[in-house]
């Protein structure tokens, strides 16, 4: 099946293919300039985080979050979100942007600020759902940052491509069952990405005050883990326990959301305990297993963009899956802008390859093996003595890694041929390179540069700040950029006047009626 998919795509004319859709959402903590988490608001020259279109936060008031539109290019994408970086660094006074995963100095929760979004009953919702998330989990893992691509394929590979399987369904349960098909084999092949990106191996002492680990000292204010790729994506950084009687396996679009739906409507007896107000005011949007979709920490996700006022979930039910989003990649702390044109360009190839291969349904014991080959390289991937189960086999990281890397030759040199170019080739040389030993994996490299410089994971990532910070005030923006920026922020604070002026709804009916629909 493999090979016939492969070769059905093979068959396309070069004008068939218009390449990918895709953006980025990357997140990033402001701090100050002693390397602590920034107290300070949300700063007014960067405009309302609940309107802007670009600039946002997530979790934290101290959260950014620079989110790019839809673009039909890589260069586009990077310059797109470059312009942003370079429009919030002029805006920062003082303050740095975290360019790690792992945060900087903190204080225990209270040092983590919530995020604000105004007095209206939208904005009222954000805020109570991630006191919702600090109630239940703490806040110190939810100061954790990292990029998540989205991509998509044009309406037109999806006709040309239903046409060619001989598929009749209806467009919208077509796009949906192809999404999850790529979804699966993401599934099955996800650790390669944290093999390959994974870049926070160490973290600042005070993320983990008062908490058991079985991380290495590397200084006096930093720990880090000797084969780790990701702490954030380890038992240290996202998790959830009451998540794990889910068994979300993404098998199809229904089971999906019909098993999603169930944990937003079904209470979690810890959760209840809690209640959903304190002292008069709502510390979490209702007592489920998860208070909204959002809740749910995965991989990757499925998305469709939802209307004003429609849940994720009934936008997916609806109208079907639009893109999918990565969400395990960490920042690059090397890159200014938290990713690169290399491994964009790789994540493209890497993702058109779980398209194009067979993808039978996920069984519950393959998805058990399948967590358990992602937390292995998440916590010691760089052990090359480490395996993976495979296929019922043991093989070496390394070798796994390898193969997969292989069987991407001949679709980099097919897509490569039909733009005219060497980017697919140049990205995929870029990993082969790390796995030959000529580079190294961004979690060694990071190591490496902490060791050389002398320096723990505070002070490294701040000098790393200071020197991404200098680079893009120096770069400046285009006026006419930057005026549209300004205007943006205009824009962006006006509208949020104007939903708050237009609320008449009491907050508590308000969040009644949404838990209703």
């Amino acid at each position: 099946m493999a090979e016939s998919r492969h070769s059905l795509f093979r068959q396309f004319a070069a004008s068939d293919w218009n390449g990918f859709l895709k953006g980025v959402e990357k997140e990033g903590l402001r701090v100050d300039r002693n390397g602590f988490i920034a107290q300070t608001p949300h700063p007014d020259a960067l405009g309302s985080a609940l309107t802007h279109p670009s600039i946002t936060t997530d979790y934290s008031e101290a959260l950014l979050e620079l989110i790019t539109p839809v673009c039909s290019s890589t260069a586009e994408m990077l310059e797109s979100l470059r312009n942003t970086h370079r429009f919030v660094q002029q805006n920062l006074g003082d303050e740095v942007f975290w360019p790690a995963s792992m945060p900087c100095e903190l204080n225990g929760d209270a040092s983590i600020p919530i995020a604000e979004y105004g007095s209206s009953n939208t904005g009222r919702l954000k805020h109570v759902y991630r006191q919702g998330l600090a109630v239940r989990y703490g806040r110190m893992m939810q100061s954790i940052a990292g990029a998540h691509y989205n991509l998509s394929l044009p309406d037109s590979f999806w006709s040309i491509w239903q046409s060619a399987l001989g598929d009749q369904q209806s467009m919208k349960d077509f796009k949906s069952e192809q999404y999850f098909w790529l979804i699966r084999n993401f599934r099955r092949r996800s650790w390669l990405l944290m093999l390959l990106f994974g870049a926070s191996p160490a973290l600042d002492a005070s993320f983990v005050d008062g908490v058991r680990h079985d991380l290495g000292r590397f200084d006096e204010r930093s720990w880090f883990g000797q084969y780790a790729t990701s702490l954030r994506m380890s038992d240290l950084g996202y998790h959830n326990n009451a998540q794990s009687s889910l068994n979300i396996c993404f098998n199809k679009l229904s089971t999906y959301t019909q098993t999603l739906d169930r944990a937003i409507h079904t209470n979690w007896p810890p959760y209840e305990a809690l209640g959903t107000k304190r002292d008069g005011q709502f510390i979490q949007i209702n007592t489920s297993v998860l208070q909204i979709e959002n809740e749910y920490y995965s991989a990757v996700r499925p998305k469709r963009t939802a209307q004003s006022g429609e849940k994720p979930i009934h936008a997916l039910q609806s109208r079907g899956v639009e893109y999918i989003e990565v969400r395990c990649l960490d920042l690059d702390p090397f890159s200014a802008v938290g990713v690169s044109e290399a491994q964009v360009d790789f994540l493209d190839l890497f993702l058109l390859d779980c398209l194009l291969s067979d993808s039978p349904r996920i069984d519950d014991a393959e998805c058990g093996m399948l967590d358990d080959n992602y937390k292995d390289v998440v916590a010691k991937g760089r052990n090359r003595e480490l395996t993976l189960c495979q296929g019922g086999e043991r093989t070496p990281v390394g070798d796994a890694a390898t193969a997969i890397l292989d069987r991407l030759e001949p679709l980099a040199e097919l897509l490569d041929g039909w733009n005219g170019g060497d980017v697919y080739r140049k990205a995929l040389a870029a990993q082969q390179g790390v796995l030959s030993g000529d580079r190294q994996v961004c979690s060694a490299r990071v190591i490496d540069a902490m060791q050389s410089a002398g320096l723990g994971h505070r002070d490294w990532t701040m000098e790393m700040a200071l020197a991404h910070q200098n680079a893009l005030r120096k770069e400046g923006m285009d006026a006419g950029v930057e005026a549209a920026y300004v205007e943006a922020t205009r824009d962006s604070l006006a509208e949020q006047k104007r939903i708050e002026d237009s609320d008449t709804q009491e907050f508590g009916d308000f969040l009644e009626q949404y838990l209703r629909s």
